[in-house]
């Protein structure tokens, strides 16, 4: 569990790491720290900073991405390091608990520990009830005795002694004034999980210090990472119950982050609240005395605050020329107001990248701040009394991986200058970017138009929402239903006038049909007048988080959806999906879309992706993906926005400036075979890269026959278990989690609702054995290492639909997979025998399925092993395409390619953009990917690949 290593062997490691992503710089390693705003370089991405106070002085602590503790002072020399359980940090408390003038480390773990560790970075104890992740720990005195106080997703909070030892248990449910929306059973989802009327997660656990030198438990509980504040409740360490209970309505939005502040000098503590939510961002002072609270929103400080982004507010008290004021951290702006929070004029200092945390250290009244969000290495240590601070921040540039990451992609250009474009023996697909161009970039595409067949870039723009005659609707519930956001003002006739001029360009245009809230936005009458104005150029009809259902639900399919979809199939249309969770391998295989399953509207429907708070992408993709190559669609999309990375919003630091992750998603999907990209123009300059790789040829786009990277074993998907689709669903609420319906539940696809960001998948979950996936957080790059498992309409037994237009499987797939598929059914709670007699429990019958793809990967030509994407394609008969993306989603890193050849014995191999020759060594090649790289190698064999 624990590893230490000493100063020098972390500084050798840091220059391995440094020389592995091309930017070796020993000065980097020894930082300016007479400057304003300096850098440590680390190996690590760093999600969370604190300063920790030995008798010597005080250092800074920081926890990777990864949940890897390390120690630094602040010269840049490392203390220790301790990788602790593999899991992520949720948090971080400093404090002396046993008196000897040292502070001990706490953490609350993912994996439900609470860890506690020695100034030294030794592991003295650990404390777990449940697998329920610990999400907040802190320290507090009573009588002059110190007690650790840590809670989270299990509902409940602990109070500990210094030696790791229980002392109580306070269980919010006896307190909490918090009451979750509750699921009711209906017909359509008779066992929709219920609740305790009252009971909230515990987000923030923080001791306030009074005047009279005692201490009171500030607990802030939640049952919703979007929707609600959430409370606050003050005890008297180790009472059973609050002796204040408040409801935090002033911020409108959950809160992110929670600090304790004398702001008046009066010895009483107050809190400072920072909000999470896009739409709502502020920061508010919540007296305890008075319980008042003061909200400032940021939108009315700055304009620059009402801009689109995933942000958390953080704040910190410090001394400014001179004033006590509020130092508030928003993604890539720092400001600062004065304390009193009555005047609220600021300047705003924008830097070029934002950060994952933010920390004062009392002892130096220096800011600390982690690694930037695009997959930065380095603590930032920043002096708001040297000179010069703001404009340092304003041009700050991280070395380490950020550098790295930036050269490599610049290498990556620079070869493409040099490339000569690919001709294969079919036209590769043409791939749609829709949203993706904003005013600074439309020369640059232009050029890219004239220049290459492929990408195509649609016209992107909003039609409006119709103010139109809705009874004719059959169902009441869409009579009446209405996009809160919309103003539902237009004609028909004003509406077509819209229509006309997004289509003045040459090839379509791509605009939002409706949306879950109301599918509804235009009467089908206008929908495909709009059509018809497009006179036969390409319409792409955006429809996000479609993904309600019920039996009015069914109706609306069949009252609008699948006559739209009717219309777009003679009209040059498509209608992109953009759906929510597990919606692809659940929902989708309700009843009601039979329609779209049985692959009748092949080439309108295209599967995408709503990534907001997703924790499980590797299903996404294998359902998708599953869908693709079965022929229930002819196409499939991916998509980026801000909040692609925010597996938790409730510490929503999803702002990345440098869209890196995005960059390879991107090409791991398009190697994949999507064809349609909806995409928030970030860093354009930074994505041209992608549109140059599709344009070159150099990322091929493959048909479904051509893949050579699927697992010769299928998930086939039945119509989803009610336990299965209500944890898909629930993906926001956070008090879901009960030990017994675990116990009782084991599923298939588990750990999906709002309890579990960043935990470990079970031992026998899907995602674990199949994709190599090891904790519920994003997964948009899987690994995948025995090829990737699609999850599909079922192909076998009593479950088949033979008359359906997709046809089979193994129609759609290469040659080689004609003899050698299995399938395994499932409904998400349990495997199903093909004539559904039978069930398997998931807890035991994952053996059998995981040695199936274990054995059958050995029947592909080749396997990767690694932190890396992959696949293979063939791209003419002697001639195989293998793509390798950097899995380090937003934790990037030089990663290693373990690459198996199985049935074949490779003539040549070659990287298509470095010109680099490889051969392989009894079958097994080790490839270095550059640091949020990717890499392309063309593969010739001897003779045609045998059938």
């Amino acid at each position: 569990m624990k590893t230490i290593i000493n100063k020098m062997s972390f500084l050798v490691l840091s220059t391995l790491v440094t020389s592995a992503c091309t930017v070796a710089s020993p000065s980097r390693l020894t930082p300016d720290v007479t400057s304003a705003l300096y850098s440590i370089e680390t190996p690590y991405t760093i999600s969370k900073v604190r300063s920790a106070n030995q008798k010597s002085g005080s250092y800074i602590v920081g926890s990777s991405y990864e949940g890897t503790l390390l120690a630094v002072d602040y010269d840049g020399k490392v203390l220790w390091e301790n990788k602790l359980s593999g899991y992520m940090n949720h948090d971080v408390w400093t404090q002396d608990i046993n008196g000897d003038g040292n502070d001990e480390i706490l953490t609350a773990n993912a994996d439900g520990h609470v860890y506690c560790l020695s100034d030294k970075g030794q592991l003295k104890w650990s404390f777990k009830v449940n697998d329920a992740p610990m999400y907040s720990v802190t320290t507090i005195k009573k009588d002059n005795t110190s007690y650790v106080v840590a809670g989270g997703f299990d509902n409940n909070f602990y109070y500990l002694d210094t030696q790791g030892k229980l002392i109580k248990t306070i269980a919010s449910s006896t307190y909490s004034i918090e009451q979750a929306r509750p699921n009711k059973a209906t017909k359509d989802n008779p066992k929709a999980r219920s609740q305790p009327a009252k009971r909230h997660s515990i987000n923030f656990l923080r001791a306030l210090k009074q005047a009279d030198g005692s201490e009171i438990l500030a607990v802030q509980g939640v049952v919703n990472s979007m929707q609600g504040t959430g409370a606050i409740y003050l005890f008297n360490p180790l009472d059973d119950k609050p002796f204040v209970s408040n409801s935090l309505k002033a911020t409108r939005s959950p809160i992110g982050d929670l600090r304790v502040v004398d702001v008046n000098d009066d010895g009483n503590q107050e809190i400072l609240l920072g909000s999470t939510k896009m739409q709502s961002q502020g920061i508010a002072l919540y007296d305890p005395k008075t319980k008042s609270q003061t909200v400032i929103s940021l939108k009315k400080l700055s304009p620059i605050f009402a801009k689109f982004g995933y942000r958390v507010a953080q704040t910190e008290l410090v001394e400014y020329q001179g004033e006590k004021s509020i130092l508030i951290l928003y993604g890539n702006s720092l400001t600062i107001i004065p304390a009193t929070m009555k005047k609220t004029k600021s300047s705003v200092v924008t830097g070029k990248y934002s950060f994952n945390d933010m920390w004062k250290d009392p002892a130096t009244n220096k800011i600390i701040l982690a690694s930037s969000q695009s997959g930065g290495s380095s603590i930032h240590v920043l002096d708001l009394a040297k000179q010069g601070w703001d404009k340092q921040f304003e041009n700050l540039n991280p070395p380490g991986k950020i550098t790295a990451i930036l050269n490599n992609i610049d290498k990556v250009n620079q070869q493409l200058t040099h490339y000569q474009e690919t001709k294969y023996n079919h036209k590769p697909l043409p791939v749609y970017l829709m949203s993706d161009v904003n005013k600074t970039s439309k020369q640059v595409v232009k050029k890219i138009t004239k220049e290459y067949d492929s990408p195509i870039f649609l016209d992107s723009g909003n039609l409006g929402t119709e103010e139109w005659d809705r009874s004719i609707i059959p169902t009441k519930v869409y009579q009446k239903k209405r996009d809160r956001r919309k103003k539902y003002d237009l004609s028909q006739n004003e509406i077509l006038e819209k229509a006309k001029k997004l289509y003045r360009g040459d090839v379509g245009a791509a605009y939002w049909g409706g949306h879950g809230n109301d599918p509804y936005y235009r009467s089908l009458d206008t929908h495909i007048k709009t059509l018809k104005v497009a006179d036969g150029k390409k319409s792409v009809l955006i429809f996000p988080e479609v993904a309600h259902y019920d039996k009015d639900f069914e109706i609306m399919l069949e009252d609008f959806m699948f006559p739209l979809a009717e219309a777009a199939q003679e009209l040059n249309g498509n209608l992109f999906l953009r759906n929510k969770h597990t919606f692809w391998q659940s929902m989708i295989y309700k009843k009601g879309w039979s329609r779209l399953l049985s692959g009748e509207f092949a080439d309108v429907f295209v599967p995408a992706m709503e990534e907001t708070t997703d924790k499980s992408m590797e299903l996404s993709v294998a359902a998708r993906t599953g869908l693709w190559a079965s022929g229930s669609v002819n196409n499939w999309g991916a998509r980026l926005a801000r909040d692609n990375t925010s597996y938790d919003r409730l510490r929503q630091h999803s702002h990345q400036m440098l869209p890196n992750h995005a960059l390879r998603q991107y090409i791991y999907s398009v190697a994949n075979g999507a064809t349609y990209i909806n995409n928030f123009p970030v860093d354009q300059a930074h994505m041209k890269t992608f549109w140059d790789l599709i344009g070159k040829g150099a990322l091929y786009v493959p048909k479904p026959h051509e893949i050579l990277s699927y697992s010769p074993v299928n998930i086939g998907m039945l119509p989803p278990d009610d336990h299965y689709l209500d944890e898909g669903s629930n993906v926001k609420t956070t008090s879901l989690f009960d030990q017994k319906v675990e116990d009782e539940n084991p599923m298939v696809f588990s750990r999906l609702n709002g309890s579990w960001p960043g935990a470990p998948v079970t031992e026998w979950d899907f995602s674990r054995y199949a994709a190599g996936v090891k904790e519920r957080r994003l997964g948009f790059l899987p690994e995948y290492p025995n090829g990737l498992v699609l999850i599909t309409p079922p192909q076998q037994g009593v479950f088949a639909d033979h008359k359906a237009a997709r046809g089979a499987l193994v129609d759609h797939l290469h040659p080689i997979y004609k003899n050698i598929m299995q399938e395994y059914l499932t409904d998400g709670r349990e495997y199903v025998s093909a004539d559904g007699k039978q069930r398997f429990p998931a807890k035991e019958f994952y053996k059998t399925v995981e040695k199936s793809i274990k054995d059958k990967s050995k029947l592909l030509p080749i396997t990767v092993k690694g932190n890396v994407a992959w696949v293979v394609a063939q791209t003419s008969p002697t001639n195989l395409r293998l793509t390798l993306v950097d899995g380090g989603y937003i934790n990037p890193q030089s990663a290693l390619a373990e690459v198996t050849f199985n049935t074949i014995s490779p003539k040549a191999i070659k990287d298509i953009l470095a010109g680099d020759e490889f051969k392989a060594t009894n079958g097994k090649l080790n490839i270095q990917l550059p640091t949020g790289g990717f890499r392309f190698f063309d593969i010739t064999l001897d003779k045609p690949l045998s059938d």
